[in-house]
């Protein structure tokens, strides 16, 4: 099973992700800072997270560090999931450890083929 951590102080972006991601192959995991995110990833191991930068506690710039910085989950793939949109806001996603990086507002579909770009073997809406 492929687990995706999601890390949003939002609660419609969270279940958002989860409508789009989560089926019987795939777990989707919810934090709602970042210090809960660490946490959960140190415990699940996601294949993917997809963080928000600002989050209470800890923002997701630090989390993705962390991430990088943990020997156990720094294959984890990550995503810069925020409404910072400028260019130097990208820039220090990507300089922080981001394999990529969406933009709020954004279509369920470009979540959906974002995912599938990073996590090829994630069996997204796989035929049954």
């Amino acid at each position: 099973m492929t687990t995706i951590l999601v890390a949003d102080d939002e609660l419609p972006i969270v279940e958002l992700v989860r409508l789009t991601l989560e089926d019987g192959c795939v777990r989707v995991l919810e934090a709602f800072d970042g210090v809960a995110a660490l946490e959960a990833a140190q415990r699940a191991r996601p294949e993917l997270a997809l963080l928000d930068v600002q989050m209470p506690k800890l923002n997701g710039l630090e989390v993705c560090r962390r991430l990088r910085a943990t020997a156990a989950l720094a294959g984890t793939r990550i995503v810069m999931l925020t409404a910072a949109a400028r260019e130097e806001d990208r820039a220090r996603g990507l300089a922080a450890g981001a394999d990529e990086y969406l933009t709020k507002p954004f279509s369920p579909l470009e979540l959906l083929s974002l995912v599938r770009t990073l996590v090829p073997e994630a069996p997204l809406w796989a035929p049954r």
